[in-house]
């Protein structure tokens, strides 16, 4: 299977540099996949398609600032992005320029209230960091750092910055938003609950891998990055009732999906747990727990259309954004939705 089996051309106009005003009033393409059958709605239409005891299911990781601008001590400008903690103070980074940071390098950011001090060079070319500071962490990064927006959206303002988190967003750790969660309000979710479908929680963190191009030309031969999520144990009992009752899980997102086929055994039931996922899910993959997909439009030959495509198939899916570029969707992050049912 080709990497390039999974190209389409867009135009630039299409890829949205700026969220809706009103979450929930994004465009809904509903995709049929049973009698591949396309339906055109917006998204707080969601609800009509979601049906009593179904399980719906988010990410609420929390984006940080990860980007960081700062200045070694003699004078040169670097950036860091922030990828991972690996533990306590020690994270794992991605900086430019990366021909200028090399092992025992000190970075200072916000006139020194955050040092970097370079511990070694990573496989990846990424840094293994560890940061000083007095305080709380997170406190540090809301004065010195930037929401990491994803390369494409160049012309956001601050409040575009302030919408690049869900609503329901709670535990810091992502380099990137969860981007299906976006369209959700908390009224709509109320109503969704109010309706009777339980709504259960996953946590993973979003790395910027997300963003990078798969660079091999067969599908089969692209080696994903790891994240790390984890799901409590309120959360997989919610979970397994439904899956258990015959009901629906419906997965908020690309991020939620992996979690719950990276956790499900074979009776798609899952466990509380803590761990990391490289899963790579493409046309062939033989999903175990989820039933429908809540997501956006994703960049051509990216691995999330070809998992997209493995629930969907990969003709219907390529037929979908078709029409969806005709019909003048707005695509990636701040773009609209497609619910795959």
């Amino acid at each position: 299977m080709k990497v390039s089996d999974f190209n389409y051309e867009l135009p630039e106009k299409l890829i949205a540099q700026h969220p809706y005003e009103k979450r929930d009033e994004a465009r809904l393409m509903v995709l049929d996949r049973k009698k591949e059958k396309i339906e055109h709605k917006v998204f707080k239409d969601i609800i009509d398609y979601l049906n009593p005891g179904d399980c719906l299911v988010i990410n609420n990781t929390k984006v940080i600032p990860a980007r960081l601008y700062g200045e070694k001590d003699t004078g040169a400008k670097v950036e860091f992005l922030l990828l991972k903690r690996i533990e306590g103070d020690t994270w794992e980074v991605m900086v430019r320029p990366g021909n200028k940071v090399k092992p025992n390098s000190v970075v200072y950011f916000g006139d020194g209230i955050l040092k970097a001090t370079v511990l070694e060079v990573l496989e990846s070319g990424n840094r293994k960091v560890k940061f000083e500071y007095k305080g709380i962490f997170n406190e540090i990064l809301d004065k010195v750092g930037l929401m990491p927006l994803p390369p494409y959206i160049t012309e956001a303002t601050k409040e575009d910055n302030k919408k690049y988190q869900t609503v329901y967003a709670k535990y810091d750790g992502s380099a990137a938003a969860p981007t299906a969660g976006l369209h959700f309000t908390e009224e709509l979710l109320k109503k969704i609950e109010e309706k009777g479908v339980e709504i259960a929680n996953v946590t993973l963190h979003v790395g910027i891998g997300t963003f990078r191009p798969v660079k091999v030309e067969n599908v089969e031969d692209h080696e994903m990055h790891s994240e790390h999520y984890y799901i409590k144990k309120e959360d997989a009992d919610k979970i397994n009732k439904a899956k258990i009752e015959g009901k629906r899980i419906i997965a908020v997102g690309t991020t939620s999906c992996r979690v719950l086929e990276s956790v499900a055994d074979k009776d798609g039931l899952v466990e509380e747990i803590e761990a990391d996922t490289n899963i790579f899910i493409y046309p062939g993959y033989k999903f175990k727990c989820i039933d429908c997909l809540i997501t956006n439009f994703h960049l051509p030959e990216s691995t999330l259309i070809m998992l997209v495509s493995s629930l969907a198939g990969k003709d219907f899916i390529m037929k979908a954004y078709k029409e969806a570029v005709e019909k003048e969707y707005k695509f990636f992050s701040f773009g609209d939705a497609m619910f795959i049912k």
